[in-house]
């Protein structure tokens, strides 16, 4: 392993344990880590996708067994989600499309991660109707698998906007989310036989050890609001470069 791949394992065991202790899975993390490596975009989101699998079935079972879930919620948005998932996954965008698109989803992942640092209201409002979770989950799973993320930093911010769960409820709800999108979204991308890095073994090990670390903390407390704030200003490096190279 080279000095390169030694870093990035730093940068996805750190991004691994503080995004699983929100219920993500870290792929808008690992996104900015490997742009700023220069690592190539083919590269990129399958990778993402990988990891995003492990930490987010980490957190997934770390929130279940504390009860931070609903499967009412869940269900509508994952039913959903998942082909569009797949579709998105499937779907290969040029170097100078996806870098620009990934860009712009890092700088908003950089909002949020600001923004959440802050106190956020634990008051639940009335469930959506069903078309309104069907619709949202769809164009939400799309996204994913084209960008290579999650979903979890867009349905986030939706469940906490209209209030349609309590903070810790929905982080687990977006592990889940995230996990399975994550599985439709790679197999959706590799059917076109994407290159995989020969570190992605070291990168597994420190993805999942973060994971279990962050996930069994967030699953008590919520994250740090300094280290949030930190964050930020790395997707928003990161998120600038991709803009400005494609």
């Amino acid at each position: 392993m080279n000095l390169e791949d030694a870093i990035l394992t730093v940068f996805i065991l750190m991004a691994a344990l503080l995004y699983s202790s929100v219920g993500h899975g870290g792929a808008s993390g690992y996104l900015a880590a490997m742009a700023l490596l220069g690592i190539a975009p083919d590269v990129m989101r399958p990778t993402a996708l990988a990891l995003n699998i492990l930490v987010s079935a980490v957190a997934t079972v770390k929130y279940l067994r504390v009860g931070a879930f609903s499967w009412h919620l869940f269900w509508p948005f994952a039913l959903a989600s998942m082909p569009f998932a797949y579709l998105g996954g499937a779907l290969t965008l040029p170097g100078h499309v996806y870098k620009p698109l990934v860009g712009v989803v890092l700088i908003y992942a950089a909002w949020r991660s600001f923004y959440s640092a802050h106190r956020i209201s634990d008051l639940v409002g009335h469930r959506p109707h069903l078309s309104i979770l069907l619709v949202a989950g769809a164009c939400l799973g799309f996204l994913s698998g084209l960008t290579g993320v999650g979903g979890g930093i867009f349905l986030s911010p939706l469940l906490l906007l209209f209030r349609w769960a309590s903070v810790k409820v929905i982080s687990g709800i977006a592990a889940a989310f995230i996990l399975v999108n994550s599985i439709a979204g790679f197999l959706g991308v590799i059917t076109s036989s994407p290159a995989l890095p020969t570190a992605l073994p070291y990168w597994a090990v420190a993805a999942v050890l973060g994971g279990f670390v962050g996930a069994e903390f967030g699953s008590k407390r919520l994250g740090n609001p300094t280290i949030q704030k930190l964050l930020a200003v790395v997707l928003v490096v990161a998120g600038a470069k991709m803009i400005a190279t494609a």
